[in-house]
């Protein structure tokens, strides 16, 4: 029955990859967004607030979890902009291994 598919369906299931696609550019461009303006605290906050809302199938949860959110948030208030950005890396890391490698 597989074989017999509507035509209607296939492409009904082609566009819902195609718009899960989007999803996974729009939160590496988050990801690339808040790498970039580590400066600004409030920004970022708000990115990895975003990054929240996104789910991970790798790790069953959030993209960003509330508790490396917070991590890297006191990192950038105590002026660690290093230790910020290499959670951010590990996050990205483990995000990016859904379209990658298996």
């Amino acid at each position: 029955m597989p074989d017999d598919v509507p035509a209607e369906e296939a492409e009904g299931r082609h566009r819902r990859g195609l718009k899960f696609r989007k999803r996974e550019d729009y939160a590496v461009e988050l990801f690339r967004e808040a790498e970039a303006h580590l400066s600004d605290i409030t920004r970022v906050d708000r990115i990895l607030l975003e990054l929240g809302r996104f789910y991970n199938p790798l790790l069953n949860g959030p993209i960003v979890d509330l508790g490396t959110r917070r991590r890297i948030i006191e990192f950038l208030e105590a002026r660690q902009p290093d230790e910020a950005r290499r959670l951010l890396d590990e996050r990205l890391a483990l995000y990016a291994r859904i379209g990658g490698e298996k």
